[in-house]
């Protein structure tokens, strides 16, 4: 009897039987054992941090009259319950009063948080004592303009954060398919930033997007650090999870040196080293929500075209019960346009959504893209994809063309990155 595979599908699973004698290569996270109190990892963390004074050594140093909180938004679950109260008790400790402190909602170009969305996500407790803002990316009133980066793009920035005595991001460390990993600095950029900030930063994605340099050498990931230091963020909170969302490590302290501590924890549970690069993958976007929409589902797409041969097949596996997920990325891939031709469209004039829409053009341009997904057939080619009725069918028919091939599997191909050793 060959392997098994029960693979996440919206809030169900769908199944995979291999052949007898078939020796797939399965890559999944290495979680690590989480921590028995995350709040107390907290508490240590902020007491004894990376590259700084403890936090309420830096508070009482500081005599801040106005403290900004930066948080994530719905995108992004977050430990709040493990960071809110050693935050708390550290305000606590200074004499900071609860209407010194505001609590910006990292949205980047997402929409706006209603009152009860964030009662939801952050807590009653927390909405009825403090007060709560969205950033809106394209409220100009709401922005200041702090010059210019090193790559000539102009800076705007939400202006609570600026206005701030100071300034604490509180932020989750994963995989990111551009910028290498989430967290950190990009509380601030594309967190906080102006929409044109934001596309100007992420139009460098199609300049590393084949071959993803190293962290501390890519240029979308040091821009975004350029900004957080112009903003002058004093101190992060940053949690490290697994693929369970349970907390595994706490890190805290400086901007740079607290995140790229995170960073090298995350990076040995999601990065799974490879040695030979196979024929056909497997990739499942983790079902519900992560498979919500074909918009979220990509980045199981670009992860599998990391272990996948060119002229290979990738299987992504998404129920996308939203469908396309973004209006411009739909527009972008209605367009008619062939992969070539969407890759040098947005290489010319970059817009997000469009960013996407690059995503799968890359893809379907040097590989064969099989789609499991509740999308019909006519939107399924407008993603560079044919449709299956099921994993299996899509599996055995693409063995069935390449006998002998190299097949990997990736149960939790949005969580997996898989890296050539």
């Amino acid at each position: 009897m060959g392997l098994h595979f029960d693979l996440a599908y919206g809030t169900k699973t769908l199944p995979l039987d291999l052949p007898d004698g078939l020796d797939p290569l399965v890559l999944v996270p290495n979680d690590q054992p989480p921590l028995e109190s995350a709040v107390q990892a907290v508490r240590d963390a902020i007491n004894h941090p990376t590259g700084s004074a403890p936090l309420v050594t830096r508070l009482r140093d500081a005599r801040p009259e106005k403290v900004v909180v930066v948080v994530n938004d719905e995108t992004r679950p977050t430990p709040y319950d493990a960071f809110f109260p050693p935050l708390l008790e550290a305000f606590a400790e200074v004499g900071l009063r609860d209407d010194q402190i505001t609590f910006v909602i990292a949205t980047g170009i997402h929409a706006p948080h209603s009152a009860e969305l964030n009662e939801q996500i952050y807590g009653k407790a927390m909405t009825d004592r403090f007060r709560f803002v969205s950033h809106v990316a394209t409220d100009e009133k709401s922005l200041v303009h702090l010059g210019r980066f090193a790559s000539g793009y102009e800076f705007y920035v939400n202006r609570l954060a600026v206005e701030a005595d100071f300034l604490i991001t509180l932020g989750v460390v994963m995989p990111h398919y551009f910028a290498g990993f989430s967290g950190g600095r990009k509380s601030i950029l594309p967190g906080l930033a102006g929409r044109e900030t934001v596309e100007k930063n992420h139009a460098r994605m199609v300049e590393i997007m084949d071959h993803l340099p190293p962290i501390q050498q890519n240029p979308v990931s040091l821009e975004m650090i350029e900004a957080a230091r112009k903003v002058g963020v004093n101190f992060i909170i940053n949690a490290v999870t697994d693929s369970h969302k349970r907390v595994v490590k706490i890190t805290a302290g400086d901007l740079v040196e607290a995140w790229y501590e995170a960073v090298d924890v995350s990076s040995s549970i999601f990065e799974t080293p490879f040695k030979e690069s196979v024929d056909i993958c497997v990739s499942s976007a983790c079902g519900y929500p992560r498979d919500v929409n074909m918009y979220q589902a990509q980045k199981a797409l670009d992860h599998a075209d990391h272990i996948t041969s060119p002229g290979g097949v990738i299987i992504l596996v998404a129920e996308a019960r939203e469908g396309y997920g973004e209006e411009i990325f739909e527009h972008w891939m209605r367009w008619g346009m062939t992969p070539r031709q969407i890759m040098e469209k947005i290489r010319a004039d970059f817009v997000m959504g469009g960013h996407k829409a690059y995503g799968f053009a890359k893809v379907a341009d040097r590989k064969t893209v099989v789609l499991v997904s509740s999308l019909s057939e006519a939107d399924t080619a407008t993603l560079f994809a044919s449709k299956a009725d099921s994993v299996q069918s899509a599996f055995d028919a693409a063995l069935a063309r390449r006998p002998g091939a190299r097949v990997a599997i990736l149960p939790q191909g949005s969580l997996t990155l898989p890296v050539h050793a």
